[in-house]
């Protein structure tokens, strides 16, 4: 089990009654100052704004970190089994497991089919094009 999840059931609310709400990277983002701070350790969303004048780092360290994916900035630090534990009274839920996907849940076409097929044409043709004029020369 991933460090966050120790002693949680995956999927549930710290108080364990029920499945955790799912929140974009982009409603986390907004959540970056010190009237509401909201960070990302491995996939799991904490509140930690109650927690900022507390931490022992100081309020700037979280506030840094606020409104991103701090897993990275989480484990550098090393921090200890206790305040792994402490981090669970903070859980709110859960990241959407799949970023590249729109807010109406599919797969933009955009990105996916349409810019690389325009990008092979286009090298098609540029190719095509060479490729007749060095014959004609």
């Amino acid at each position: 089990m991933e460090g966050g999840r120790r002693g949680e059931a995956a999927g549930t609310t710290a108080s364990g009654d029920g499945p955790a709400p799912v929140f974009t990277l982009e409603e986390v983002a907004k959540r970056n100052s010190s009237r509401e701070a909201w960070l990302v350790i491995h996939g799991r969303v904490y509140d930690v704004t109650r927690f900022l004048a507390e931490h022992p780092g100081g309020e700037e360290v979280l506030l840094e970190q606020a409104g991103k994916d701090a897993t990275e900035s989480f484990e550098d630090v090393g921090h200890s089994t206790d305040a792994r534990e402490m981090l669970k009274q903070y859980f709110i839920g859960e990241v959407h497991p799949n970023p590249s996907r729109t807010s109406s849940g599919q797969t933009s076409f955009w990105s996916t089919w349409l810019i690389p097929i325009f990008g092979a044409l286009v090298l098609g043709l540029m190719y095509r094009y060479y490729m007749v004029d060095g014959k004609s020369s």
